[in-house]
């Protein structure tokens, strides 16, 4: 019995290309040809094909099928290195199945920010944004304690809709009045998490990358109004963080040694 190269590949679940692919890398010997110049493919090219066909199915690379469907000696090597890969693969589309469901269940847009679907209405374009970058720049850590900021800065009122709603040229006062109301959670945010004042410790990427990045983001992301207003927040959240610490000092009694 001999196939021709289409009924081979049909024979293999394959394709006619994927046949002649697999001749051009020398992984599917040439078959003898009829008098009339078509291929005669035998048994021994269709479980060959079948053998090529088993180990990419399992991911092998083509490069390295000759070696490990010999049994070469770096072919549980090469096959412990797939199943890490396979391993990697499984638990990201697990996280994706698991983030498309969050999305779904809260309503969020489809590319909100990695595990922020939950507060995502609450979040401005530019909020979003920031995060989207913050998500590049800090561990997991950082992203988990941010993501618990903003769902309590959305349980407790609407002063980012107040200042995503600011337009560039907004008075003095209305400055001054937001800037008053979005400080205390900003401090409170530093007592809770230490590491904002030095975030070092959480970065992903350089000091200076992150800066960078940081600064270019903001300043192009908020308009002048919005950024004297997180100025100046920043600012009274850290008188509010000083007067804090010192109630903390003062009501702190003194322990005496006594021999």
């Amino acid at each position: 019995m001999a196939w021709s190269t289409r009924e081979l590949a049909d024979l293999a679940g394959t394709t006619v290309n994927t046949v002649r692919h697999y001749h051009r890398v020398g992984l599917l010997d040439e078959p003898d040809r009829r008098y009339n110049g078509y291929k005669q493919y035998g048994v021994r090219h269709l479980v060959r094909l079948l053998r090529i066909r088993r180990l990419a199915d399992l991911g092998v690379p083509l490069s390295q099928v000759g070696v490990v469907g010999a049994g070469g000696e770096n072919t549980p090597e090469v096959l412990h290195a797939l199943d890490a890969e396979l391993a990697e693969n499984i638990a990201r589309l697990q996280q994706a199945r698991a983030d498309i469901a969050a999305i779904l269940d809260d309503g969020a847009p489809a590319d909100a920010p990695p595990g922020f679907a939950s507060v995502a209405s609450h979040l401005s374009e530019a909020d979003s944004s920031i995060i989207h970058i913050y998500s590049q720049l800090y561990d997991e850590e950082a992203m988990a304690d941010l993501r618990r900021m903003v769902e309590v800065d959305a349980e407790a009122g609407a002063v980012g809709d107040e200042i995503g709603a600011l337009p560039a040229d907004a008075d003095e006062v209305t400055r001054q009045q937001l800037a008053e109301k979005l400080a205390p959670s900003l401090a409170q945010n530093l007592i809770e998490y230490p590491w904002l004042s030095d975030p070092a410790g959480h970065l992903s990427k350089s000091a200076s990358v992150t800066r960078q990045t940081f600064i270019q983001a903001v300043t192009e992301l908020y308009n002048p109004a919005q950024l004297d207003v997180l100025a100046r927040a920043g600012l009274l959240a850290q008188e509010l963080l000083s007067a804090h610490r010192s109630a903390d000092d003062d009501a702190s009694p003194s322990v005496r040694h006594t021999s």
